[in-house]
């Protein structure tokens, strides 16, 4: 009996889908995508209304020949590959090489996988959608125009390896914006002023706000020192007292369910994922694990998503479980605003959800790796907690006065907890700040008054977290770009991650400011978003992708051309060092590699010898009279090591301190909290450790 054939993109999608088919259903796996641009050349014909050249992937020819095999001797072929651009281009491909009709119904869609999504979807195919094709296909037209266009004149002007990319490189000019900012940044100094007040043996915090100047309540910013000794001179602390009281309530609404990119950041935050092992562990999700008495079956809805939207049935799942657990009255009823796609969203899929609210993140744990759970729990928790209703808080806000100056305290209260009751968003907001009862003319305490000095901070560098709500919220990139664009640029080496902050090398930092000089139209964010809008437009059916490419090459290739013209030849001199190469005498100098700065002999090819650059911390070694440096891993990791090695073998992935443990003299470490360092001896027989708050 023939078989039907379904292909998908992963084997463990396969699998998953294969067990809800049932024996009727052979399904295959592509493994990505199939064919693509040449690497070796442009792969498209500019004059010839910008045709590509698809060539088969190198590794993929088996997997063509096995796929035409099968697709001869199958009843029907499906494609059932990710319902978006990428998804859509791959399934295109496909039917070109197995030779089936473009209007033929055999694309199947889904956004979960389970058994209802799959088979309901096999029942409802359609055919391919070109509009959604031509916008992937101008993407990679768009990138690879740019890529290697640019990239070959930054090898000759600069050197070998460097490239350029439409996105990249507009994340590289907002992380040298950034560090510029900070570099320029000049601190000034402000003063605040707290009072610690009691009233019936409650304490509770008073600002300084401000005075009273002929009559009128004025807010007065504190610059210096003399500013508030004049206050401070004036004040009576014996006379202050409750002035006015305002007494009200607010309403904290829940977060929309995860996007592509709220996922990656909070995945950042909350876990410290980098958005590389988030999207690897939420596919995982995706694409099926075995659940102990259920067999593999996919966790959560599909991952590259920038919609909220949920469908009806999975708030209708999600209200009934709210109201058996926690009651009516914290179920919205679905009519929330969260449940609807932002304005400017592609709106092709759902927000990201679990694919079945009763397999709680508890229930399912040990079938989940530790990093699995975490994230599933995270989006489990989101979701259900955006159909639950408001937190609500009591407020009061109290006006106090002594002599002619102001003091200002608010507090508040939770009242009924909401969404709350599952969720913690990590915000003070979330949190009962509560005061005593005041009422107008109350008499106060004065336990202490304070002044403190303060200086304005720079701008904070870009956390993965932060860039990615930024590139969004400008609107460039889509959310299957965001985690590989950050790859590209750490694998470029135009910018490392220092405790999880990018900060430009001296190398990102001089092609962004060649890029910024000839190219600041093509690497400039509004042009990119407006780019990123006409692409959605081809993809709605309303503009031709060859229209779009051609405007953009046209100013394009007049840019490309002064700038080859212009451009001086830019020579990067090697950093001479004082270490001498231990093989020929040389001093080694410092070059730039895939993973960063290392040392290199310059009687190369004659002699070979590279080492890397050791940061050293100016600590000895507790194995030996080495002193500890720092180090990286291929995947930039930061790790301890002694400059010793390989006669010494002290790895530590916590940071030295100078410090010695006080109890048995051994070394210490130090690991980093959001709101803490953890300080332990690394003696485990000591034990002894102690808490620095940041």
């Amino acid at each position: 009996m023939q078989k039907n054939l379904v292909i998908v993109e992963s084997p463990a999608k396969a699998k998953t889908i294969e067990r809800f088919l049932g024996k009727n259903y052979k399904v295959a796996a592509t493994i990505g995508h199939v064919r693509d641009l040449p690497k070796s050349s442009l792969g498209i014909d500019i004059d010839n209304e910008f045709k590509p050249k698809y060539i088969t992937i190198r590794g993929k020819g088996p997997i063509i020949q096995e796929l035409k095999k099968e697709a001869k001797k199958s009843k029907k072929v499906y494609l059932a590959t990710d319902p978006d651009r990428e998804g859509e281009a791959i399934s295109w491909h496909l039917a070109n090489i197995l030779g089936i009709d473009d209007k033929e119904k055999v694309r199947v869609e889904f956004n979960e996988i389970t058994k209802d999504a799959i088979l309901n979807a096999m029942k409802r195919p359609r055919s391919i959608d070109q509009n959604l094709v031509d916008a992937q296909q101008a993407r990679r037209i768009l990138d690879r125009l740019v890529g290697y266009k640019i990239s070959p004149l930054l090898w000759r002007k600069i050197r070998k390896g460097l490239s350029a990319g439409r996105v990249q490189s507009v994340a590289v000019k907002l992380i040298c914006d950034r560090e510029e900012e900070i570099k320029n940044f000049k601190p000034e100094e402000y003063w605040s002023i707290k009072a610690e007040l009691n009233k019936d043996k409650e304490t509770f915090i008073a600002n300084f706000y401000g005075e009273y100047i002929k009559g009128k309540e004025t807010k007065i910013e504190l610059k210096n020192k003399e500013e508030v000794d004049r206050v401070l001179n004036n004040l009576d602390p014996n006379n202050f007292f409750v002035e006015s009281v305002k007494k009200g309530s607010k309403r904290r609404n829940p977060n929309p369910p995860y996007t592509t990119s709220t996922l990656q950041q909070d995945a950042s935050k909350k876990l410290g994922f980098s958005t590389k092992k988030t999207m690897m562990i939420a596919q995982q999700l995706y694409e099926g694990i075995n659940i102990k008495g259920e067999g593999s079956v996919g966790l959560i809805t599909y991952i590259r998503t920038d919609s909220t939207r949920v469908s009806p049935e999975a708030v209708k799942n999600a209200g009934k479980f709210i109201v058996d657990k926690y009651g009516k009255k914290y179920f919205n009823g679905g009519n929330s605003y969260l449940n609807k796609s932002k304005k400017d969203s592609q709106d092709a899929h759902e927000g990201i959800r679990p694919t079945s609210i009763s397999r709680e993140p508890i229930l399912i744990k040990d079938s989940l790796t530790t990093d699995q759970y975490k994230l599933y729990k995270l989006i489990w928790e989101r979701f259900i907690s955006s159909q639950m209703t408001q937190a609500i808080f009591d407020t009061l806000t109290v006006g106090i006065r002594s002599k002619n100056f102001i003091f200002k305290a608010s507090g508040s209260k939770l009242v009924f907890d909401g969404f709350l009751k599952i969720y913690n968003s990590g915000d003070d907001d979330d949190k009962d700040n509560r005061m005593p009862n005041l009422e107008v003319n109350d008499k106060l305490n004065v336990k202490e008054i304070i002044p403190n000095q303060h200086f304005t901070q720079p701008p904070a560098r870009y956390t993965e977290a932060s860039l990615i709500k930024t590139l969004e919220e400008l609107g460039i990139g889509r959310p299957s770009t965001f985690s590989p664009t950050i790859a590209t640029i750490l694998s470029r080496n135009y910018v490392t991650l220092e405790k999880r902050y990018f900060v430009p090398t001296e190398l990102g930092i001089l092609v962004n400011d060649l890029l910024i000089e000839y190219f600041k139209d093509v690497i400039n964010e509004e042009f990119t978003a407006e780019l990123e809008e006409e692409l959605d437009e081809i993809a709605e059916g309303q503009l031709s992708w060859v229209e779009v490419v051609k405007g953009f090459y046209d100013n394009f290739s007049q840019i490309l051309e002064k700038a080859e013209e212009e451009i001086q030849e830019i020579v990067i001199e090697d950093e001479v060092t004082d270490v001498i190469c231990e093989k020929c005498g040389r001093n080694m100098v410092v070059k730039f590699g895939r993973f960063g700065k290392f040392l290199a002999c310059p009687g190369y090819p004659e002699c070979k010898n590279t080492k890397p650059i050791l940061d050293e911390l100016d600590i000895k070694c507790p194995n030996c009279d080495g002193n500890l440096v720092k180090r990286r891993t291929k995947n930039r990791r930061i790790f301890y090591g002694c400059n010793n090695y390989p006669n010494c073998d002290f790895v530590s992935w916590d940071e030295p301190v100078k410090e010695k443990c006080p109890n048995c003299g051994s070394l210490m470490t130090k690991k980093k909290n959001k709101k803490e360092n953890i300080i332990k001896c690394t003696n485990d027989e000591c034990g002894y450790s102690q808490i620095e708050k940041i």
